[in-house]
């Protein structure tokens, strides 16, 4: 039985470039699905980008909620909702 993987080259530029963003907002993109960002072109001016691997930003995606879980358990004394917050802020501005 070979092992197929060594033949098949690495190619950069697929592994690279993430699908073309969609436009979200004013200042946010998607690339791949539930994966939303600050537009690039706003933070080029003080942040350097980075080129990820494609993988390497599905994983980091995929394993968002196990870090915030993390986050939580460790240093939240409680854990509020943007939701909660709008309403708070809704009620402040109707008071």
């Amino acid at each position: 039985m070979s092992d197929d993987s060594r033949l098949r080259p690495y190619r950069y530029a697929e592994q690279t470039s993430p699908p073309e963003p969609q436009r979200v907002s004013d200042v946010a993109v998607t690339t791949f699905e539930h994966v939303f960002e600050v537009d690039p072109r706003l933070m080029e001016r003080h942040v350097l980008q980075q080129q990820f691997p494609n993988w390497d930003s599905l994983r980091i995606m995929s394993s968002r909620h196990d870090h915030l879980d993390w986050m939580h358990a460790h240093f939240a004394d409680s854990v509020v909702t943007g939701s909660e917050l709008l309403a708070e802020i809704e009620a402040e501005e109707d008071a």
